[in-house]
C-alpha cells in the first residue's frame, strides 16, 4: 500500500509537465462574472493595501498556493522552491496530502519547508478519510514535523470513486470532522479538491464546528480526469462523463453567500482578474495550485515568481478600475451575473 501511495503521487505530478487536466468542457463560470467598470476612479495603483489574515495567520496578499505535492524526492524540491517564493512575498502555502507521510515516516522530508519559509501560513493536508482514523497523537505529530499552522482537510468523494484503490466509504464523515475540531489545537480548513463545496455542505460543516472552508470548484484541474488518465480509462464513457462533474467556482461562491464560513476560493483562478472576481464574490483569500506548478516546471522559482508577481498586479488594476481602496471594498464592489450563472443563482434562491 506504502509503494502504490508514492507511485500514485509520482503519477500525479506527470500531467503538469505538459499542461495539466482540466475538465473536458466545463470551466469555473468566472467569465459570467463582470464587475463594474469606474471610469472616474480614485485609487492609486501604488498606495493599494493588499493585506489580510487567513486562519488566523497574516498574509501580505489574499493569495494562498494551494496544497498539491509531497511525498517523493522531486516533491521535496518542488515544495522548497516555491515555498521560497511564498515566504518573499507573504503568502500562503499548502502542502500536497501527507498520507504517504503517514504511512512512510521516512518521507517526512519531502514535506519540510519551515526552514525556508518561517513565516508564512503553512496548512498541512490529509484526506477526511485518513485524517478521522488516524490517532491524535499522529496527527499532532505530523504536523509539527512540518511546523504546520492549519490542517486542511480534503474531500474528494469524486476522484476517489475513479480510483480502482479508492475509498468508498464516507458515511459518518461529518461527526468525524466535528470530533477532529475538538481535539485539534489548530485550524481545520475544509477543502474539495475541483468539485465545489454547496450550501448544503458548508451547512454541515458550520454545525460540527469547522470555521474555514476552500471551495475548490470546478474549472481548474480534473482529478477525476487525472485519474482516467492515469488508470487509462479516459475512453470508457461511463467513468469519464464524471471528468465534469462539480459545482463551478463561481457558482459555489454565489451558492455560499451569507454562509457562516470564511472562505478561500481555487478552481480555475488563472488571472489577477479572477481573483478579483472571488474575492467580489465573497473569499476571502483566492488559491492557485496547477498554474504555480506548472511555472515551476517550466522555469523553476523565477517563473513562479514571475507568475504570482503577474497576478498581483492584476489584482492591483482590477481594484484600481472598480474603485476600490480596500479588498473590503472588492468584496462590496458591483458585480454582474451573466448567463448560466445568473440562472444557477435564480433557481439556488441566491438572488
Amino acid at each position: 500500500m506504502t509503494e502504490q501511495t508514492e507511485q500514485r503521487k509520482r503519477d500525479h505530478l506527470a500531467p503538469f509537465r505538459t499542461g495539466g487536466v482540466g475538465p473536458r468542457e466545463a470551466t469555473s463560470w468566472l467569465e459570467h462574472v463582470r464587475l463594474v467598470h469606474q471610469a472616474l476612479t480614485d485609487v492609486d495603483f501604488d498606495g493599494l493595501d493588499l493585506a489580510t489574515e487567513f486562519a488566523g495567520k497574516p498574509l501580505r496578499a489574499p493569495l494562498f498556493i494551494t496544497g498539491m505535492t509531497g511525498g517523493t524526492a522531486e516533491a521535496r524540491e518542488i515544495n522548497r522552491g516555491i515555498a521560497r517564493v511564498a515566504q518573499g512575498m507573504g503568502l500562503g502555502f499548502g502542502l500536497g496530502s501527507q498520507r504517504a507521510m503517514l504511512e512512510r515516516p521516512d518521507l517526512a522530508d519531502t514535506y519540510q519547508i519551515r526552514d525556508v519559509a518561517p513565516d508564512i501560513l503553512i496548512a498541512g493536508n490529509l484526506g477526511v478519510v485518513q485524517a478521522t482514523t488516524a490517532t491524535p497523537a499522529a496527527l499532532r505529530d505530523m504536523l509539527a514535523q512540518v511546523g504546520a499552522d492549519a490542517l486542511c482537510v480534503h474531500l474528494n468523494p469524486a476522484q476517489e470513486l475513479l480510483q480502482p484503490e479508492g475509498d468508498r466509504r464516507f458515511a459518518g464523515t461529518g461527526e468525524a470532522l466535528g470530533r477532529l475540531v475538538e481535539i485539534l489545537d489548530v485550524p481545520i480548513i475544509v477543502k474539495e479538491t475541483g468539485a465545489g463545496i454547496s450550501r448544503e455542505a458548508a451547512a454541515k460543516l458550520a454545525e460540527v464546528g469547522v470555521c474555514w472552508c476552500d471551495v475548490a470548484g470546478l474549472g481548474g484541474t480534473s482529478w477525476p480526469g487525472v485519474e482516467l488518465l492515469r488508470t487509462g480509462t479516459d475512453g470508457d464513457s461511463q467513468r469519464a462523463a464524471f471528468r465534469d462533474w462539480g459545482i463551478p467556482t463561481a457558482a459555489a461562491l454565489v451558492d455560499l453567500h451569507g454562509a457562516p464560513l470564511v472562505f478561500l476560493a481555487s478552481g480555475g483562478i488563472r488571472t489577477g482578474l479572477d481573483l478579483a472576481k472571488v474575492l467580489a464574490l465573497g473569499a476571502r483569500v483566492g488559491g492557485m495550485a496547477a498554474p504555480v506548478i506548472q511555472a515551476w516546471f517550466d522555469g523553476g522559482e523565477v517563473a513562479v515568481q514571475r507568475l504570482l508577481d503577474e497576478v498581483l498586479q492584476g489584482l492591483r488594476a482590477a481594484m484600481v478600475l472598480t474603485d476600490c481602496r480596500t479588498l473590503a471594498e472588492l468584496r462590496a464592489a458591483p458585480r454582474v451575473l451573466l448567463g448560466p450563472l445568473r440562472e444557477w443563482a435564480i433557481q439556488r434562491g441566491a438572488i
